[in-house]
């Protein structure tokens, strides 16, 4: 093989070449591959801080969930704890009310009961007085049958 002027020019052409592309062009690509790997790695570290806030919120999401649960079973509870309160309450009245209504009943059937038998007293002193007066219109003269009919009225 022989090395002639052109195999050199080429050769010189290829290290100008080179040269040229080492100073001028390789720096901008070698710097906008450096960025981009940069922004790759950016992206990958907010991608895994952004697992990691998931995992947490997902975590402060179950808390919460379970905070919340708790608090309805609390709620709960304490509904059914007043509703059993107002019931206990509801029943109570109720027995006062009963026996107030029992109390007042039965004074009416004593009121009842006596005016029964104070008219029935009237209504038999009567017919006694009558009967009375009949007999001793025939029989008694008017002194002893105003002595008995005294007596009468004050045994009834």
């Amino acid at each position: 093989m022989d090395i002639n002027l052109t195999l050199i020019g080429q050769s010189i052409a290829m290290l100008v070449f080179v040269w040229f592309c080492m100073k001028f062009i390789w720096p901008p690509i070698i710097e906008a591959i450096e960025e981009r790997q940069k922004q790759i790695e950016d992206g990958l570290a907010a991608a895994d801080r952004g697992q990691e806030k998931l995992v947490q919120a997902q975590a402060e999401a179950d808390e919460l969930v379970e905070e919340a649960r708790h608090q309805a079973t609390t709620i709960l509870d304490q509904a059914n704890a007043r509703a059993n309160e107002i019931v206990a309450d509801g029943k109570a009245d109720g027995a006062k009310e009963r026996e107030r209504q029992l109390a007042a009943a039965t004074a009416e059937i004593e009121q009842e009961s006596n005016r029964a038998r104070e008219e029935l007293r009237g209504q038999v002193s009567a017919v006694a007085l009558a009967g009375a007066e009949k007999i001793l219109n025939r029989e008694i003269d008017a002194k002893t049958h105003d002595d008995i009919l005294g007596k009468l009225a004050q045994e009834l």
